[in-house]
């Protein structure tokens, strides 16, 4: 039987390297989607809006496909720290964090393309900073430079100094693309991971 096509709807290299592990076909797409929140929206929810819009905005070009979408944010005391974007904002975000403890939420959608269905998961991890200097955040800044990163913290590379503990279900998620919930809406679609019957 022919497989259905996956296709992740992002331009992520860290969410394209995260899907690789599960050594499964796919294709990727550029979702052009808006990411800013709704007025009054709380962050989680955005989250997972995002991760639906995501994937809905490549349905049209995937016609029979299963689509990922995903979103996250950082989430500190009911306020959203997105990509901070320039040096500033990434100073600004990492002291407001330090010593705290962030929610980073993850919103996962699975859409099919060809029944229009939505499957939509989110998953917190919870991301304890140690009590970094001013001195710490620059340093790390400007080796790491993760502008593009919810937080400004890039767990997968030296930001990994900036955390004291971390507690979740799936430590891909904090990377950005939960990888077990994810197989959970794959099964549930009926295209199982470690199923050789991928249609």
């Amino acid at each position: 039987m022919t497989r259905r096509l996956l296709v992740l709807a992002s331009t992520s290299p860290f969410r394209r390297e995260l899907l690789g592990r599960l050594g499964i076909p796919f294709d990727a797409a550029d979702p052009r989607t808006d990411e800013s929140p709704f007025p009054g929206e709380a962050p989680e929810a955005t989250a997972l809006r995002l991760s639906e819009a995501k994937a809905r905005a490549v349905a049209s070009r995937f016609p029979g496909a299963l689509i990922i979408g995903s979103d996250q944010v950082a989430v500190l005391d009911g306020q959203a720290y997105g990509k901070p974007g320039t040096h500033d904002n990434a100073v600004r975000q990492l002291r407001a964090m330090r010593g705290r403890t962030v929610n980073f939420f993850t919103g996962l959608c699975l859409f099919d393309a060809r029944t229009h269905r939505a499957r939509v998961r989110g998953v917190p991890t919870l991301v304890t900073f140690r009590d970094l200097s001013d001195g710490e955040i620059e340093h790390y800044l400007f080796k790491e430079r993760p502008y593009q990163c919810a937080g400004a913290a890039k767990s997968e590379g030296l930001g990994i100094a900036l955390i004291a503990r971390m507690a979740g279900d799936d430590p891909n998620a904090l990377i950005g693309l939960p990888l077990i919930a994810l197989c959970d809406l794959l099964e549930e679609a009926g295209w199982a991971v470690l199923s050789e019957d991928r249609s």
